[in-house]
């Protein structure tokens, strides 16, 4: 990938704004019934912020196999494809930048990259860039398949005992080996996009409910249990892990991830891969990216008390030999705090984007609903200097992970997509 330098002062970044854009955006809002409903118009304002229009409507739908199958890549409170790419096609040219400051698992930038965008993301946890980098330039099922050939899965220089709790001794062994081959052509700068494919796949194959994993039965994938957890659910089950090849695994999670991509979608990825920046740090703080450069921001922040994403990736961190003690990455359940944490997220949204660009803010409901984050995300982007267009719920029922989780539709957990769309209307 080249420069951020070479990135970021390359030709061809135009504004994304025309006369009228948000009248025709708030039209279409208004008379949308691509899914047989009509929409619902309300206003919303904050604590010393006039009110904006407020749209109601299922804006994209909640079906997976909707999207492209390269997104089919599990992450905590992760959002639709869908939601990106509605905001993308309306907003943004080909060839624009479009950011995500909190990228997890890259949803944002892998819909940039499948549109002919210029994908840019910061996420503070490293396991983000291994998540996302790969599927940016994605190497073809046969390269993976000979690379898988080559690894030595009988290579193993540890095997901890806990994880048996999760694992056949065999596949634990496998997975160690994996491990160890990954970390050492890390050390040596030998990564490639087929190294970094395998270790994005097996990072999302370590645990999960079925025998695509190669784990015994355990919660959705997402989310790795404690080893005392993992006991507990085998007690309860009387089961005992499974002897699973994890090269076997790999390769058939692969075929299903490119299964829809052509040579002329491999291609585009293949650009719009060179030209990605992806950045492990805080979102407060990113002079890597230029002022003025950034079309496009669409993001969803950590909610408030909701989800811890250090303890959720415990197992996911030890695979990669991440450290997660030395990783800050925020749980805040205090609602001024939160609010201080996005106003800076928000400052430096604003310098990178262009006069012009385009700010979609996306929270969900918390607290049983009984706190609407979109109300705090007004008042600090205003205060951040940014200007409030409208706002957008998108409104849909629950998809088969929820309801894994016991979660119903309007009962509790997040059952909608909260927006706030901004827009940069000047620079400082």
């Amino acid at each position: 990938m080249r420069t951020a330098t070479e990135i970021l002062e390359s030709p061809g970044y135009r504004p994304a704004s025309e006369a009228g854009v948000a009248q025709r955006l708030e039209a279409e809002l208004a008379g949308f019934d691509h899914f047989g409903k009509s929409t619902v118009r309300d206003s919303l304002a904050a604590d010393g912020v006039g009110a904006i229009p407020l749209f109601i409507n299922e804006f994209w739908t909640s079906k997976q196999r909707a999207a492209s199958r390269l997104h089919e890549i599990s992450y905590r409170a992760c959002f639709k494809p869908q939601l990106p790419r509605f905001f993308i096609e309306r907003l943004t040219r080909p060839g624009e930048a479009v950011y995500d400051p909190f990228m997890g698992r890259g949803t944002t930038l892998v819909e940039a990259a499948l549109l002919g965008r210029t994908p840019l993301g910061c996420d503070v946890n490293p396991l983000s860039d291994i998540l996302v980098r790969a599927r940016l330039n994605p190497p073809r099922l046969s390269e993976i398949e000979g690379r898988l050939k080559e690894i030595n899965f009988g290579d193993a220089d540890e095997c901890p005992e806990p994880l048996l709790a999760f694992y056949h001794p065999e596949t634990l062994r496998e997975i160690c080996s994996l491990k160890r081959y990954l970390l050492r052509q890390k050390k040596r700068g030998a990564l490639d996009n087929v190294d970094y494919w395998i270790w994005m796949v097996a990072t999302n194959r370590l645990t999960g409910h079925s025998p695509g994993f190669f784990s015994v039965y355990t919660l959705p994938p997402n989310q790795a249990v404690s080893v005392g957890a993992q006991l507990k659910i085998n007690e309860k089950r009387k089961q005992t892990p499974p002897r699973r090849h994890v090269p076997d695994l790999i390769l058939r999670k692969s075929g299903q991830l490119l299964a829809d991509l052509d040579d002329s979608i491999l291609q585009q990825l293949s650009t719009s891969g060179t030209d990605a920046l992806l950045l492990t740090r805080s979102a407060k703080d990113t002079p890597q990216i230029r002022s003025n450069s950034v079309a496009l921001v669409v993001t969803s922040p950590p909610f408030l008390d909701v989800v811890d994403y250090e303890i959720d990736n415990w197992l996911r961190a030890w695979f990669c030999g991440v450290d997660t003690a030395k990783q800050t990455i925020w749980q805040i359940k205090n609602l001024s705090d939160w609010e201080n944490g996005m106003g800076k997220v928000m400052f430096e949204i604003r310098r990178v984007l262009q006069p012009g660009g385009w700010l979609a803010f996306e929270v969900g409901e918390i607290r049983s609903g009984k706190l609407k984050l979109e109300t705090s995300v007004l008042k600090v982007g205003v205060e951040a200097g940014l200007h409030p267009v409208l706002g957008l719920i998108n409104d849909q029922v629950f998809t088969k992970t929820s309801n894994c989780w016991g979660v119903h539709n309007l009962k509790k957990g997040t059952n909608t997509n909260r927006i706030i769309l901004f827009q940069k209307l000047s620079d400082f």
